[in-house]
């Protein structure tokens, strides 16, 4: 099988594995004061100290959580919450067209139930926020925006947002900016407190770690009031036990990532550019999407005219070549990706989109099997829609 649906998770690599084993064995509730309870939470502020390292923050700046989505979750919520309590005016959260479903739903969510005025910022047709139109945006009423929210890159096509112009555009007027940094762990270099980021959301899985364990960075002045209420554990932020072995092994899996950044990044991006090409050249009628340059180096995403994308996903599948499409399926009715139709792909054009991500097991011998296996799935997809229209 070649699996190439890193985006989605990654593998986890032996270190993170062999870290994690020794973990496991390791008996204490980090929140005990026994000898135990001690050693276990040792083990879980040294693997803070290695995480806040890898993204470049304080140790006390990482609140960790369940995942990517509890800490997006976390994030929207609690910090437009804070806001409200604190400035009643500020009412306004602004959110990216191509966010991920993590941050869209938890922004309608706080828009239905809690009087938070959403409005999505507009993307280029390569899923680039608009500058423009966030200026716009802002200046129109200031004083009554509680918080933007800008993906540090696209979980779908790839494209990398422009953060620091965000970020600096925001400070002129004292607003927050929360991003979601899921995809760029072991991609991009990150550095929280360079950034000027109010909160980030990083979580392990796409990066060689463990399911189930990711974080919100903070700045320390920064308090997000709790949607978890219990404990008082993660500094009275977020509450829930606190599973030591998960940490360890995303602090095993941050520090690796972060240490062959450079070399891996140059060999996926080396992949992926061989990929694109290839795929261009063939007749199948693919059209690449994202941002032609400015991408996470180990994503190619594509639209195949006339087919569509569940089809074209299994039969790669069943050719041995696992993807992704990139968007959701409803009730068994493939939909477009809120992603492509915001940057201005029509309909059946989005529904036909496939995306390609390498990581650290990608070879040379991935990228031959989907070359030497599209024409004929392209041509049998593009057939089944016939038939079906």
């Amino acid at each position: 099988m070649h699996y190439l649906d890193h985006a989605a998770t990654s593998p986890m690599t032996s270190p993170v594995i062999n870290a994690m084993d020794a973990a496991f064995r390791v008996v204490g509730n980090p929140s005990s004061v026994h000898s135990a309870g001690r050693t276990a939470r040792r083990l879980v502020e040294e693997a803070r100290e290695a995480v806040a390292a890898a993204v470049g923050c304080h140790p006390a700046e990482v609140v960790f959580t369940s995942g990517g989505t509890e800490a997006d979750n976390l994030a929207i919520k609690g910090l437009w919450l804070q806001q409200q309590a604190r400035h009643p005016h500020r009412s306004r959260l602004l959110v990216s067209s191509v966010e991920h479903h993590a941050v869209l739903d938890s922004a309608n969510w706080m828009a239905a139930g809690e009087g938070a005025l959403l409005e999505q910022i507009p993307v280029d047709e390569f899923g680039v926020l608009r500058m423009d139109a966030l200026s716009a945006m802002i200046e129109r009423d200031p004083a009554s925006v509680a918080l933007i929210s800008v993906m540090w890159a696209n979980n779908e096509v790839g494209s990398l947002q422009p953060l620091a112009e965000v970020v600096a555009l925001a400070a002129q007027y004292g607003i927050p900016v929360h991003s979601d940094a899921v995809q760029v762990i072991g991609a991009v270099p990150v550095d929280f407190r360079a950034s000027g980021l109010a909160a980030m959301t990083v979580s392990a899985h796409k990066c060689g770690g463990p399911m189930g364990i990711g974080a919100l960075v903070l700045q320390r002045d920064v308090t997000p009031i709790p949607v978890l209420h219990g404990g008082g554990q993660e500094r009275d932020i977020r509450s829930g036990t606190i599973p030591m072995p998960l940490i360890v092994g995303m602090a095993a899996a941050f520090e690796g990532a972060v240490a062959e950044l450079d070399s891996h990044c140059a060999r996926i991006s080396s992949l992926r550019d061989d990929l694109v090409a290839r795929v261009l050249a063939l007749e199948v009628g693919a059209a690449l999407r994202g941002h032609p340059t400015r991408r996470l180096p180990g994503n190619a995403h594509f639209t195949f005219s006339g087919c569509e994308g569940d089809a074209l996903l299994m039969l790669m599948d069943a050719g041995g070549v696992q993807v992704s499409t990139g968007s959701a399926c409803s009730a068994g009715i493939p939909q477009a990706s809120h992603v492509l139709l915001a940057m201005g792909l029509d309909a059946a054009t989005a529904r036909g989109a496939l995306r390609f991500s390498l990581g650290r097991t990608s070879t040379m011998a991935d990228v031959d099997a989907v070359v030497g296996l599209l024409p004929e799935v392209v041509e049998r997809a593009r057939k089944a829609g016939m038939i079906n229209r």
